[in-house]
């Protein structure tokens, strides 16, 4: 790893900084992410610039020569690519080998079926959880509206009665579970087990999408009640197919690589031993670029097949699936790129040093971290790339449990108070036909109670494990 030579520094990065270099390299953390959120905000420049350009700033303000800045931006990038780029990438096929092959539509209509009116909320919340999964939010978001405007409109339900859990369940996914984009970062970032983050991922998410779906809707559908624009309600996928696969091996599919994720976690508490055989061959078949790509492989046959796709529309929805992807690859890259530039700037170890005479959880100084990132940008990738970086040298002493925590602190911080500044407000407002004041009031509400109830249920965790 380069470290960045920065004149206050001591010359070795694990000694204690000295407060001069605290303060300069608090200095340059600020101008860093300042310009990051200026460019993002003001002028309206693509992610993936901005993080290139804030991690030059970072390094030029902290004494850095630009040549070792440049050579820790690109060793970020390339190794959180290369840590997650290729779990994005299944998790994206797996995605719109659901959504195309009429899968999404099969879990969405079986479990729609079987609900009734008192209950409904309650399925949407379900649905979400299940098919936002392996899908990222936005596609999750196109999957699921022409449902919930369907469901709405045909049970006379307020759009917000339906709508609000099904953001809920998809939100929640998307901060806390992987394979998303900003989970598996932060695993990687801070060295934590992504069985046991996934184990206690889900037992975080249940309550959170609970409270922030069937019971906040509630209230929603008081401060806001709307009826679907009759112009939004597109056609589904499976509306053009002859077949679907069915629910259970749908469900099935995607649920595998989750079930073969936990299942290395169980071997691991369990046997305790790297050297046994068991624990070995759950290690392979347990690591999640195996589990995803097992996924990727049976759902071609228990999806792809099972709709009447042939071998020439299989390997179509796999290649359309990863151009819309690129975006995202190289906002994640950038992040790593700037977290590495904050790692070898020495700035870890500036806030290990300034915390240690705080009376603060690191968790919640995590959560905290996050929410500013995320207030200023909008992103919750790029608020939880920032900020595993810079907390990521006080998980070093972390038991694998509070390891896991640290990230799902860190997600649900990325999380908080959805606004103009973020691309999902707007993807919202403009699908459920709300205006902004309407859509601060249902859906900025719910993303900050997805957030303070998911640190208040890690901090729970952090108690009892």
């Amino acid at each position: 790893m380069t470290h960045l030579s920065v004149e206050m520094l001591a010359a070795d990065a694990t000694e204690p900084i000295t407060s001069a270099g605290h303060a300069q390299l608090g200095i340059a953390v600020l101008a860093g992410i300042a310009v990051i959120v200026l460019l993002i905000t003001k002028f309206k420049l693509h992610a993936f610039l901005s993080l290139i350009i804030g991690s030059l700033v970072l390094g030029a303000v902290a004494g850095a020569p630009l040549d070792k800045a440049i050579t820790s931006f690109s060793t970020g990038l390339g190794t959180t690519v290369a840590g997650t780029g290729v779990l994005i990438a299944l998790g994206a096929i797996l995605g719109k080998l659901l959504a195309d092959s009429g899968g999404a539509d099969q879990i969405v209509d079986t479990i729609l079926a079987k609900a009734s009116r008192r209950t409904m909320p309650w399925a949407m919340v379900l649905i979400a959880g299940i098919v936002g999964l392996p899908i990222f939010f936005e596609v999750g978001i196109v999957l699921l509206i022409p449902v919930v405007l369907l469901v709405a409109k045909r049970g006379n339900f307020s759009l917000m009665r339906i709508g609000i859990p099904a953001l809920a369940g998809l939100s929640v996914m998307h901060g806390l579970i992987p394979p998303h984009p900003g989970p598996l970062v932060a695993i990687d970032a801070v060295g934590a087990n992504l069985g046991v983050t996934l184990a206690l991922g889900v037992v975080v998410a249940i309550p959170t999408a609970i409270i922030a779906g069937p019971l906040f809707s509630r209230y929603a559908a008081r401060w806001v009640d709307i009826r679907p624009p009759e112009k939004m309600v597109p056609e589904r996928a499976s509306d053009d197919l002859a077949k679907r696969p069915g629910f259970g091996i749908t469900a099935a599919t995607v649920l595998l690589p989750v079930v073969m994720m936990l299942a290395k976690a169980l071997v691991d508490v369990v046997i305790d031993d790297p050297a046994a055989g068991a624990q070995r061959v759950f290690d392979v078949v347990g690591s999640p670029l195996i589990a995803l790509l097992t996924a990727v492989v049976v759902a071609m046959f228990t999806l792809g097949r099972a709709a009447g796709f042939t071998r020439g529309r299989i390997a179509s929805t796999v290649e359309k699936s990863l151009a819309p992807i690129a975006g995202v690859l190289l906002i994640v890259g950038a992040g790593g790129g700037f977290k590495q530039t904050l790692v070898d700037a020495g700035v870890g170890q500036m806030i290990l040093d300034v915390s240690k005479g705080w009376h603060l959880s690191t968790l919640l100084l995590a959560w905290l971290i996050a929410v500013t990132i995320r207030l200023a940008t909008g992103s919750a990738t790029v608020a939880t790339i920032s900020a595993a970086g810079l907390v990521a040298p006080l998980a070093a002493d972390m038991s694998t449990t509070h390891g896991a925590l640290l990230v799902l602190a860190i997600g649900c911080g990325s999380l908080f108070f959805s606004h103009v500044n973020d691309a999902g407000f707007w993807l919202v407002k403009e699908y459920f036909g709300m205006s902004v004041g309407q859509t601060l009031k249902t859906w900025s509400v719910m993303e900050t109670l997805i957030s303070v109830v998911g640190i208040i249920c890690v901090l729970l965790l952090s108690l009892v494990l």
